[in-house]
């Protein structure tokens, strides 16, 4: 008697077992949702950037911030091994208001006593080496950008009062007036004849980090302009801005190579002259291979680079570089080859000195 419950009992452990089956097929949900938080939270920690308040609180920065010329900001990046980026201004005058220091566990960033100059975009990032190469992880950045807002300094004050802008046809320019109020409004006028240039919102763009972008340069924008920032009182000028129309068109250095003469005598002092003619904002090198080069034979060698104007609003940078041989003599007799290069390629060319 006691054994049959046990057996009526039976049939029911399946039924039993269905139920714990779907208590089981609820239990894999908590790890789904611990998959969302892991996922959030690497999201979150992708941006390791915050900013140190009151109190030892801290906050998350968004793309942008606004803060008083004037005040002191502290920024912290989570890491071991960090890199910062900020305005390079700081960095040309070793501006001492400005103090980094890396920590066990973060980097601290502290800028004192805030001025509308230091306006521009704060940047970290975590550095992953091995041995003596490192590179940025992507994964793991900061980045926002800071108006220090200044009623009497609307434009973000530059070191000169006039600078030049390239026009290229095949690249974007941009007339960097920008601002410390974000809400400031800005317009752009031509000195000459005096006209406000107007602003299409697609060729032409405003945008308060960079300033006026000229996505399709053309040579009817060249002259001297300048911008105007109106924002709750009198309007304020900006610097006058300089644009010249490239003319040359990219690719490998256009390059000529001259000598003296052709024909040396001993004793005699030769010139190679090697000229590149190209866009005034592209650098260019110089490599060179002579007579008695493997043998150690010393020559002078000299580099230098001008701008010079062809015609009204073009502008072409001259690039040289000068080979001097002093005594010439046997070991100086036959080809010198110059080889120019810029981030477009490389060109070589070479002339012959002979023995008179």
């Amino acid at each position: 008697v006691i054994g049959q419950p046990a057996k009526s009992k039976r049939p029911k452990e399946p039924g039993e077992n269905k139920i714990r089956a779907v208590n089981k097929k609820l239990k894999p949900k908590a790890p789904k949702m611990k998959e969302r938080e892991s996922v959030d939270s690497s999201l979150k920690s992708q941006s390791i950037l915050t900013q140190v308040m009151d109190k030892g609180h801290f906050q998350k920065l968004a793309a942008t911030l606004s803060l008083a010329a004037g005040q002191s900001i502290e920024l912290r990046c989570k890491g071991s091994n960090v890199t910062w980026n900020y305005p390079s201004y700081l960095d040309t005058f070793n501006d001492s208001r400005l103090s980094i220091k890396q920590l066990d566990r973060y980097s601290q960033l502290i800028l004192a006593n805030s001025t509308a100059a230091d306006t521009g975009e704060y940047s970290c990032w975590l550095q992953l080496c091995n041995g003596n190469k490192c590179r940025k992880d992507e994964t793991k950045t900061g980045s926002t950008y800071i108006f220090f807002t200044d009623k009497e300094e609307l434009f973000v004050p530059t070191p000169s009062y006039f600078e030049i802008v390239y026009l290229n046809p095949d690249k974007p320019a941009v007339i960097p007036c920008r601002v410390t109020t974000p809400s400031a409004k800005v317009t752009l006028h031509r000195e000459f004849p005096a006209e406000e240039i107007g602003i299409d919102g697609t060729d032409i763009i405003y945008d308060a980090k960079k300033g006026f972008v000229f996505h399709h340069p053309t040579s009817d924008h060249k002259g001297i302009v300048y911008c105007k920032a109106e924002s709750q009182g009198a309007p304020q000028i900006s610097i006058k801005y300089h644009l010249l129309y490239v003319e040359v068109p990219k690719g490998p250095p256009s390059t000529t190579i001259a000598v003296s003469s052709g024909r040396a005598g001993p004793s005699d002092r030769v010139h190679v002259v090697c000229t590149v003619l190209g866009e005034p904002d592209v650098d260019v090198s110089f490599r060179w291979q002579y007579p008695g080069q493997e043998l150690g034979r010393p020559v002078i060698i000299q580099t230098f680079w001008r701008l010079i104007n062809r015609g009204i609003g073009h502008t072409t940078r001259i690039s040289k570089s000068v080979l001097l041989v002093e005594d010439f003599e046997d070991i100086d007799v036959g080809n010198y080859v110059c080889i120019a290069q810029n981030l477009q390629g490389e060109t070589t060319v070479a002339t012959k000195v002979e023995l008179k």
